[in-house]
């Protein structure tokens, strides 16, 4: 029997966490960020996204 990737292994939105605060609702994914609004509207500036 193969063994199963890590990916696949564990789902759900346990697995999708923020980076900073580590909620679990209201992540943003995409280009790969992983932080949930509240704190992307903190670092938005930071990290040059210029709407916030």
């Amino acid at each position: 029997m193969a063994k199963v990737a890590l990916e696949e292994k564990f789902k759900g939105k346990g697995t999708r966490k923020c980076r900073i605060c580590g909620n679990a609702r209201a992540v943003i994914r995409k280009y790969n960020l992983h932080i949930c609004r509240r704190c992307f509207r903190e670092v938005a500036e930071h990290i040059n996204f210029r709407k916030y």
